[in-house]
């Protein structure tokens, strides 16, 4: 039987003491001092909303996002119908992660933690909160699908091609975007970095030079690494690729593909311009060069923001979709759009490699598109990533962590790091304290030592993340 909090305490107007933290981190600070103190049983039912906001004098968004913001910790539960329950099951700190224990702070280390969720604290992880999405219209969905004899597709494959509905919907978003694709141009996948795989299967040869953003996206370094590719980096400026270096890069190695994120950029949050990326595409033009373009935050990006596919209509470019950032990483579904004769080539490729991707994903994802429910998704996932980045700003300011460029849309922001602060020394330090950081050297092509690191809207407001900071500063 649960129970409810009848009383959290009460937090007054920011002071001295609070510094210049936001008003959603003081709640959170406030509850969290609770739970810790053993204040809070576990499956204790918070306020609600509205109470909430009266105990705190604070508006019922900011509640939503400071309990939004604990259900992310794992420290509180989201029953849908019901309401914000203190979590039965608490992160076991005997389980967490040895800092010492950890060899390399690498690509590889990045994405497993990112899988098993060990650590408390996750700047560094590069999805959102799941109260963010599965809260939504996909909790929804889905419930009705498990009902016994529920069927959503018949028993088949279907096409190599993926579901041809969604493919016609995707083709529509896509003119939305000023790309010009019929569903022939469009493969559906089991996600972006699935994309990515087939492609760089049949583009890349052992010992080929690829072009690829420096920052830029490391699991596709780890792909290109498998396929024994040699990784050359094209400088990322606030901007876009830097074209000089661009050129420069393809006249000394002969490089015939260059992987890049125009929009809302991993890991610096920034998006390419317009002039930038006419010089870009002049560039490929001159070396011959194939462009391959991940859009993955389109949906949530500002209408008319600038793509290297909508001004090459898909001659050299190819572009790649995926709805596992703006709706569920759990729904593994992507897309890849492009000439016939590459999209030809790549369907044979999925085929052999994979079979087909899962019908039945598609199916959800067509329907929550063509029922209007994406889209109302997509206007309060957009209002999340606005007042989160806000928040972020003014934290990584006051923490003194310099942020590069204006990102906009996504969930990352790349920040410097303090004089000759070591980027992996300083990811252990904050692992020994269950935080997750992703450091700067992870996202460089050559993995040298790099005095930043990638952090995620969602969750800078941990106060936790800020006393870590604030230590290591004044140490």
């Amino acid at each position: 039987m649960t129970r409810t909090i009848r009383s959290m305490g009460t937090v007054g107007p920011k002071s001295q003491s609070n510094g210049a933290r936001s008003r959603v981190e003081t709640i959170v600070a406030a509850i969290v001092a609770r739970l810790d103190r053993n204040h809070l049983r576990p499956g204790e039912r918070l306020p609600s909303i509205r109470t909430a906001s009266e105990t705190f004098a604070a508006s019922k968004n900011t509640i939503v996002e400071a309990y939004e913001r604990l259900v992310a910790t794992g420290r509180v539960e989201s029953r849908p119908g019901s309401g914000f329950y203190v979590s039965l099951h608490r992160p076991n700190t005997a389980e967490q992660p040895d800092a010492a224990k950890i060899e390399t702070f690498d690509h590889v280390w990045l994405l497993r933690e990112q899988l098993e969720k060990r650590y408390e604290v996750r700047v560094g992880d590069g999805r959102p909160p799941a109260a963010w999405m599965e809260g939504s219209e996909v909790g929804r969905y889905l419930r009705p699908v498990s009902q016994p004899g529920k069927r959503i597709l018949p028993e088949s494959y279907g096409s190599p091609y993926g579901l041809l509905p969604l493919r016609e919907r995707i083709a529509g978003m896509l003119a939305e975007r000023s790309i010009n694709a019929e569903p022939s141009q469009v493969l559906l996948t089991q996600g972006a970095n699935d994309a990515l795989d087939i492609i760089v299967r049949h583009f890349i040869a052992p010992g080929d030079p690829v072009l690829v953003d420096s920052p830029g996206y490391y699991p596709l370094f780890g792909k290109l690494r498998l396929a024994r590719a040699e990784l050359v980096g094209v400088r990322r400026n606030a901007d876009g690729p830097d074209p000089d270096d661009l050129a420069a890069q393809a006249a000394r190695t002969g490089a015939r593909v260059f992987f890049t994120q125009s929009l809302a950029h991993n890991p610096t949050g920034c998006s390419v311009t317009l002039p930038i990326a006419h010089r870009v595409m002049r560039i490929a033009a001159e070396h011959n060069i194939r462009v391959v373009d991940s859009d993955p935050f389109a949906d949530v990006m500002p209408p008319g923001s600038t793509r290297l596919a909508a001004l090459d209509q898909l001659e050299r470019v190819i572009y790649v979709g995926t709805f596992a950032k703006t709706l569920s990483a759990s729904l593994r579904s992507g897309f890849v759009a492009a000439n016939a004769d590459t999209i030809g080539a790549l369907v044979d490729l999925k085929m052999i490699t994979r079979g087909n991707s899962s019908g039945y994903v598609e199916q959800i994802i067509y329907d929550l598109i063509t029922s209007g429910r994406y889209r109302g998704h997509l206007k309060r996932l957009i209002r999340r990533i606005e007042t989160a980045a806000g928040e972020a700003f003014d934290t990584l300011a006051q923490l003194g962590l310099p942020v590069f460029g204006r990102p906009l849309g996504g969930f990352y922001m790349w920040c410097s790091l303090p004089g000759d602060t070591d980027d992996k020394d300083l990811s252990r330090r904050a692992a020994e304290q269950s935080i997750l950081l992703a450091p700067g050297s992870t996202f460089i092509p050559d993995s040298r030592p790099w005095p930043g690191m990638r952090v995620n809207i969602a969750y800078v407001g941990d106060p936790r993340f800020a006393d870590f900071i604030s230590k290591m500063n004044s140490q």
